[in-house]
């Protein structure tokens, strides 16, 4: 059986989250047989994309502030048309390296319109390529919603001129891609569900903690950091605290919490075993990020969510919302968020019923491999 060749682009931009989702794809591919390429655009961290695969770094850019308002290089000067040019360069260069059967482009062109620069250049590329492969988007199941008049008309656009398939991340009893993208009838490329992309299951916790508070990669999220500390402060319960602020908070930063931190509370940057300490847990709380909920649904746990709605984002609290609503979690909208508002939350979330079973498909790295290696064969049997 030919070994298929399988390019994935992927760019973070302010949370880890793309990235994290991107690389369990990538693992499953490589679990699969298929030979495997990330190219990487945002900031490195350790960790990702993981073992087995080739590893494209791009110059990296992210996002100048939480409203995503401009890119940024990593000592925070916004980059210009050399700097664009340079890394196009290079995105192209490593297509012609790769000479895939299969290109997956996270998101684009349903988000990260800021990196035009370079996808349209790609997308060039591939319809320019003869035998040309096949090009998947690759897609969280809940989309950030659009407000700009066009914009959902021009990715439907992209994707009818330019995609063979549109893979969305989700478990269609859950959330289908219609909820937050309206004009999801007019995409003519086949849609294809997945299931959750999930981190398999995680040994049994080496540690329990009451409430576990998690903040993502840590580059949103100050506001969580800061009310959980005091919440923590002025607590007399007995409970045991558990604070990860996440690997992109700056290092002054990270001391000077640390330095706040009263003796219940445990303070880490990063914990590799973090979906573990969930499986122990009496109590989760964090924002409402795909990979997160991921987690939180993988162990079980009671779970408040306190999704990240700055820069007008929506694609968390249209998450955190149907969480709650099907008993899977308690949610804190981010403007309620103060030391007392998280404290009594937490307090209701902890004497409240533990969630409900629920039966959602958490297998959409591997079900991932398996449908781009399905589609590829039907596919390229009408070539």
């Amino acid at each position: 059986m030919k070994r298929l060749r399988a390019f994935l682009y992927v760019q973070h931009l302010l949370g880890i989250g793309h990235l994290a989702r991107s690389s369990r794809i990538a693992a499953a591919l490589v679990d699969d047989g298929f030979d495997v390429t990330v190219v990487t655009g945002g900031a490195p961290i350790a960790g990702f994309p993981g073992p087995g695969v080739k590893c494209v770094t791009l110059p990296p850019v992210t996002s100048g502030d939480e409203g995503f308002s401009g890119l940024v290089d990593l000592q925070g000067k916004p980059i210009d048309d050399d700097f664009k040019k340079r890394r196009s360069e290079m995105l192209l260069q490593a297509f012609r390296d790769c000479r895939p059967d299969i290109v997956i482009v996270e998101a684009f062109p349903f988000g990260r319109r800021q990196m035009r620069f370079e996808l349209l250049p790609l997308i060039d590329a591939i319809d320019a390529t003869s035998p040309r492969p096949l090009l998947a988007t690759s897609v969280r199941d809940i989309l950030q919603e659009r407000v700009k008049p066009g914009r959902n008309e021009e990715t439907v656009d992209l994707v009818n001129r330019h995609f063979d398939l549109v893979m969305v991340h989700g478990d269609p009893t859950f959330a289908t891609i219609d909820k937050t993208f309206p004009l999801a009838g007019a995409i003519r490329a086949e849609v294809t569900y997945t299931g959750l992309v999930a981190a398999p299951p995680p040994p049994a916790a080496t540690e329990r903690f009451d409430v576990l508070v998690s903040v993502g990669g840590g580059a949103a999220g100050r506001s969580l950091v800061s009310s959980t500390i005091a919440a923590a402060r002025n607590a007399n319960h007995g409970w045991k605290w558990c604070l990860i602020t996440g690997p992109n908070l700056p290092e002054d930063e990270f001391d000077v919490i640390a330095g706040d931190a009263t003796p219940g509370l445990s303070v880490f940057r990063f914990r590799e075993d973090f979906a573990s300490l969930l499986t122990g847990a009496r109590l989760s709380v964090s924002q409402a990020g795909y990979n997160t909920v991921c987690d939180v649904l993988r162990a079980g746990c009671r779970s408040l969510l306190v999704p990240f709605a700055a820069g007008g984002e929506t694609e968390q609290t249209a998450r955190a919302l149907m969480l709650e609503e099907l008993g899977l979690a308690t949610m804190l909208m981010e403007k309620d968020l103060t030391p007392e508002g998280l404290a009594q939350a937490i307090e209701q979330a902890l004497v409240g019923p533990r969630p409900s079973a629920h039966r959602l498909d958490l297998e959409g790295a591997h079900h991932s491999a398996q449908i781009l290696r399905e589609r590829y064969r039907t596919w390229s049997l009408r070539l």
